[in-house]
C-alpha cells in the first residue's frame, strides 16, 4: 500500500518530528543538560509551612476546585492468584554462590553511594568521571530520594538513618529549573518517599511524601483537571492559571494512579485518588476507539482529553509505565478497581497479536521483541505497520507480562514474557560488550512459529536500512557496511549505541526468576552485571556509555549517572540474588522507579 505509505509520511511529518522531540526529553529528560533551562534566582511570595505544620502547596488557592471526590474504593481486597513460585531449599554452595554476588553487587552500591555522598550529597546526580554535579530532576536530590529504599533493602541502616534525616530537610518549594517534569518527580521522588516510609515506617518519610503529594497536586489544578506534564512549579506558586497541554505522551500522563493512590490510601485523603483516576477514567472511555483498538497512541490532547487519534502504538518508550501500571494497580488495591485488569488484559491482547514479533537471528533463537505499530483506517480499510525495533526501554514488559499472566492467571502472558525477556537477555549477549545498546533493529519473521537464518536477507536488510538500493547488494558492499556500522549478527541497524546504567532488563529478569524460578536467570543476570560494571567502572562510580558497539578501545563514557543506577538497576541485582522473601511479590508491587509499595492484601 504504497500510496498510504506516502500519504502517512507526508500528513504525519510535523507530528513525527514533534514526537521525536517529545521522545527524547522523556528518555534524557535534562539526562544532558538540555530539557530545562535555569530559573532565574527569586523566590515565590509564600512561606514554606504555616504554624500548622502544612506545606505551602496546599495553602495555594485553588483556581478550578473540585466538586465531587471520587472516593478509594471499599470492601474486602480480593485473594488474587500468587505471583511467586515456592522455592526450594538451596545447598550450601548454592547459599554461597549467591551471597558473593550479592556481596559484590553491595559494594558496587556502596562505591557510588559514597562517592555521591562525598561530592554531590543532597544534589540530584553525581558526576561519576570527574566528580561534578547535576540538578536536572529540580534539585532536590533525587539520588538521595531514589536511594532510600535501596538502603533500607540492602541492610545499610546507619546510611540510612543519614539519608532520611538530610532528605527530611529538602525544601520543595522552589526549583531553578523552568520546568520541571511531573512524571519524574511522582516516579523518583513520591515514589521513593512512600516506599521508604512503607519498609521503614518513619513517619518523616510520609510527611515528606505529603508534601510532594501537595507539590504534584498543583499541577493538576487546570479547568480539566488534567495535569501540566512539563509544569513551571513557580509560576503556578504566583497564582498563574493554567491549563493541559495539547501534546501529552501517553507514559507522562497515565503513570500517576500508583504512586497517588498508595498516598491516599496512606493518609486517608481521597484526593490524590481523584486525581489520578479522572486520567485513568478518560483513557478507560477511549481505549477502543483507536486506530489500534485496545492501545492507546503515544501522543494525547490533555487540554481536550483526547487520547485515541495518533497512529503510533508501543508498549515502549513515550507509553511504557501506563500499561505497567495497569496490573501493578489491580495487585495494589487488592483487586478492588476491576477496571484495571479488564484494560490490562484488552492491551495485552491486542498488543501479542500486533506489537509482539520473533527477530530473525544466527541460532534461529525462539525470542520475541516488542515494536511500534502505526495503525491507521482509510477508506473503510485497515491498514498497520510494524516497525520493528528493539528498546531497551521496552525490556520492561517482559517481566510486566509475566507479573500480569499470574494475577490474571493466563498463562500465554507468562510464556511471552519469557520470549520477551530472552530477547533482551539475548540482546545483552549479542552486543560486543555484553551490553544492549538504547535502540536497535532486527528483520523480523514472518511467522512465530518458525524462522530459518537467512544471511543474504539479512545483509539485504541491513542495506535497506542504511538507504541504499538493490543495486548496492552486492556481499562486498554488504559486509564493509555492517563492519563500518559495527553490527553483531541479527542487528540490521544501531541508532542509538548508548548505555544509560538502565534497569529494564534486570528488571525483567528479576521477575520472571521470582515467578518461574529458571536458574538460567541468574546466570543471565550475572553476566549482565559483570559486563555493566567492567564497562561503566570509574574511580568513583559508574558512568553510563555513549556507544556500546566499541570494542578497539575502551568505551566512551558521557559522566552521567542516572539516580536510577542506585535507585532501580543495583537494587534489581541485589534482589536476584537474594532469599525470596525479601520483597515478596505477593507482598509488593513496584512503581516504575522500583520503589516497592505495600499492597492491599485480604
Amino acid at each position: 500500500m504504497p500510496s498510504i505509505a506516502r500519504r502517512r509520511n507526508s500528513v504525519y511529518a510535523l507530528a513525527g518530528f514533534f514526537i521525536f522531540f517529545l521522545f527524547v526529553s522523556y528518555r534524557n529528560l535534562d539526562r544532558d543538560g538540555l530539557s530545562l533551562a535555569p530559573w532565574p534566582e527569586q523566590q515565590p511570595d509564600v512561606t514554606a509551612a504555616d504554624a500548622s505544620g502544612q506545606s505551602r502547596w496546599r495553602r495555594l488557592k485553588t483556581q478550578y476546585p473540585v466538586e465531587t471526590l471520587r472516593q478509594l474504593p471499599t470492601g474486602k481486597p480480593l485473594a488474587l492468584p500468587r505471583i511467586q513460585r515456592d522455592f526450594p531449599s538451596e545447598t550450601d554452595s548454592e547459599r554461597e554462590k549467591r551471597q558473593e554476588r550479592q556481596r559484590i553487587v553491595k559494594d558496587a552500591f556502596l562505591r557510588c553511594w559514597r562517592s555521591y555522598r562525598d561530592k554531590a550529597w543532597m544534589h540530584d546526580e553525581l558526576r561519576p568521571l570527574t566528580g561534578g554535579l547535576r540538578d536536572p530532576f529540580g534539585g532536590w536530590g533525587a539520588t538521595l530520594v531514589d536511594s532510600l529504599d535501596t538502603l533500607w533493602i540492602m541492610g545499610l541502616k546507619a546510611e540510612f538513618e543519614e539519608a532520611v534525616a538530610a532528605a527530611a530537610n529538602i525544601s520543595f518549594d522552589h526549583t531553578k529549573l523552568k520546568e520541571i517534569s511531573t512524571f519524574e518527580t511522582n516516579i523518583r521522588y513520591l515514589g521513593g518517599f512512600l516506599a521508604a516510609y512503607d519498609l521503614s515506617g518513619d513517619k518523616r518519610l510520609l510527611d515528606k511524601a505529603v508534601e510532594v503529594g501537595d507539590l504534584l497536586y498543583v499541577a493538576f489544578d487546570t479547568p480539566n483537571r488534567m495535569p501540566v506534564t512539563r509544569w513551571n512549579m513557580n509560576a503556578a506558586a504566583r497564582g498563574q492559571k493554567q491549563v493541559a497541554a495539547t501534546n501529552v505522551l501517553l507514559a507522562e500522563i497515565g503513570s500517576f494512579s500508583l504512586e497517588f493512590t498508595r498516598l491516599s490510601m496512606l493518609t486517608g485523603d481521597p484526593k490524590w485518588f481523584d486525581a489520578s483516576e479522572r486520567i485513568t477514567e478518560a483513557l478507560r472511555e477511549q481505549q477502543n476507539t483507536t486506530s489500534l483498538p485496545g492501545l492507546w497512541p503515544v501522543l494525547g490532547n490533555a487540554q481536550v482529553m483526547a487520547f485515541n487519534k495518533h497512529p503510533d502504538h508501543t508498549l515502549g518508550a513515550m507509553a511504557d509505565s501506563w500499561y505497567e501500571y495497569l496490573p501493578k494497580m489491580h495487585a495494589l488495591v487488592g483487586g478492588l478497581l476491576p477496571s484495571y485488569r479488564e484494560m490490562y488484559e484488552q492491551a495485552m491482547s491486542t498488543a501479542i497479536r500486533y506489537n509482539l514479533f520473533r527477530p530473525m537471528l544466527p541460532h534461529d533463537d525462539d525470542i520475541l521483541l516488542s515494536g511500534l505499530v502505526w495503525a491507521k483506517t482509510h477508506d473503510g480499510k485497515f491498514h498497520h505497520n510494524l516497525k520493528p525495533e528493539g528498546q531497551h526501554l521496552a525490556c520492561f514488559i517482559g517481566g510486566m507480562l509475566a507479573m500480569g499472566g499470574k494475577l490474571v492467571q493466563n498463562q500465554t502472558h507468562v510464556d511471552k514474557a519469557g520470549k520477551l525477556t530472552d530477547g533482551c537477555i539475548w540482546a545483552y549477549k549479542a552486543s560486543p560488550l555484553g551490553i544492549m545498546p538504547e535502540t536497535f533493529f532486527v528483520l523480523p519473521c514472518e511467522s512465530t512459529a518458525k524462522c530459518k537464518w537467512d544471511e543474504a536477507g539479512w545483509k539485504k536488510a541491513a542495506m535497506e536500512k542504511a538507504g541504499m538500493g538493490n543495486e548496492d547488494v552486492k556481499p562486498e558492499n554488504a559486509d564493509a557496511l555492517i563492519a563500518f556500522n559495527r553490527l553483531p549478527k541479527g542487528f540490521t541497524a544501531i541508532p542509538d549505541t548508548r548505555y544509560h546504567l538502565r534497569p529494564e532488563a534486570i528488571e525483567s529478569v528479576f521477575i520472571l526468576y521470582r515467578i518461574t524460578g529458571r536458574l538460567d536467570l541468574l546466570e543471565s543476570a550475572w553476566d549482565m552485571f559483570r559486563a555493566i560494571d567492567k564497562h561503566t567502572r570509574t574511580e568513583l562510580a559508574n558512568s553510563a556509555l555513549v556507544d556500546v558497539t566499541i570494542t578497539e578501545e575502551k568505551a566512551p563514557m558521557s559522566d552521567i549517572m542516572e539516580s536510577f543506577w542506585l535507585g532501580e538497576t543495583l537494587k534489581y541485582f541485589y534482589l536476584i540474588f537474594s532469599e525470596p522473601g525479601l520483597i515478596n511479590l505477593d507482598e509488593w508491587v513496584f512503581n516504575t522507579e522500583a520503589h516497592p509499595l505495600k499492597r492491599l492484601l485480604p
